[in-house]
């Protein structure tokens, strides 16, 4: 009996090269004049610079103190528990994936990649100052600043940062009647917002503030007279802390201002925004908290001094 006819050998199938693994990618957000967030920072880019092929360049996101809390609020309504009680001043994410604060990331980069920060703490905390000093004065813009008073205790300081390449006639009066340094108006009003109040708590709004003649929020003066005209609504109401100009109708500004408490898209094309609050997180909560009648604090909520922050 003949054999059956026996099966061809087939050709081995070609197998396509394993995919290449994609780099990792680290991101670190914090608050800028925090040594944590130096530490991070550093750790990032030593795990960049000593595996190169595993890591794309690390995302380095600085912060000023009140975005800082803005972006922490965030976060913990993003993550819900998992960062409720979250007291670091750094989030450290891995692939978008939050890894946790300075000490999480410095772990992980010794027990997965043996890569270890010897460098003294003093160091970062000199590196922390620089960086934070260097990161105001390249942005070219004035940084000014108020210190408030409720009924005879003081709550701290605000720090604003002026846009004065986008609104710079606006800055020079807000940062002016910051100082003091324009003396008199013609009609006797002392242009100094030191020794004045906040006048106005509008809940879910803003604080309002400035009015240099009598504190009631009826009156106020610009350094160029009693009113000057709108620059411009390049900035938007977008969120908490902007600082705007007070009107009462197109072109009358004067020295009263508002800070916003959250996003005021209404105000857009009506009033001047002009800055930014960079610190006093806790200051602008404090105001928001006073107790009013018809909108107007039942406590004396005073400027106690102002001024230029780097003079």
């Amino acid at each position: 009996m003949d054999t059956a006819p026996q099966p061809l050998p087939q050709p081995a199938a070609c197998s396509s090269p394993p995919a290449p693994e994609r780099p990792l990618r680290l991101k670190v957000v914090g608050l800028l004049k925090s040594s944590s967030f130096h530490i991070a920072k550093s750790t990032a880019e030593s795990l960049k610079t000593t595996y190169p092929s595993k890591f794309e360049d690390p995302v380095i996101v600085p912060l000023q103190e009140f975005a800082w809390d803005q972006y922490l609020q965030k976060k913990k309504r993003e993550l819900k528990g998992e960062v409720w009680e979250y007291s670091s001043y750094v989030m450290c994410f891995l692939n978008e994936q939050l890894l946790g604060g300075v000490l999480d990331l410095q772990r992980w980069a010794q027990k997965v990649w043996d890569v270890v920060d010897m460098k003294p703490l003093a160091l970062y905390e000199a590196l922390a100052l620089d960086y934070s000093t260097k990161f105001l004065r390249d942005t070219k813009h004035d940084f000014v600043f108020l210190d408030i008073g409720i009924g005879s205790f003081p709550i701290g300081r605000l720090i604003f940062e002026l846009y004065c390449d986008t609104c710079p006639k606006t800055c020079k009066n807000f940062h002016t009647l910051c100082t003091g340094k324009a003396g008199f108006s013609q009609r006797g009003i002392r242009l100094h917002y030191k020794g004045s109040i906040f006048h106005r708590v509008v809940q879910n709004g803003w604080i309002q503030g400035g009015d240099i003649v009598a504190g009631k929020g009826n009156d106020g003066e610009s350094i160029y007279g009693p009113t000057f005209e709108d620059e411009n609504f390049s900035i938007p109401h977008n969120k908490r802390g902007v600082l705007g100009m007070v009107n009462k109708g197109r072109h009358s500004n004067g020295s009263q201002f508002y800070i916003t408490l959250q996003a005021t898209p209404y105000l857009d094309r009506k009033y001047v925004a002009f800055g930014q609050l960079i610190e006093g997180t806790e200051g602008l909560k404090q105001l928001e908290l006073v107790p009013t009648e018809n909108e107007r604090p039942i406590e004396t909520c005073s400027i106690t001094d102002s001024g230029d922050l780097y003079a």
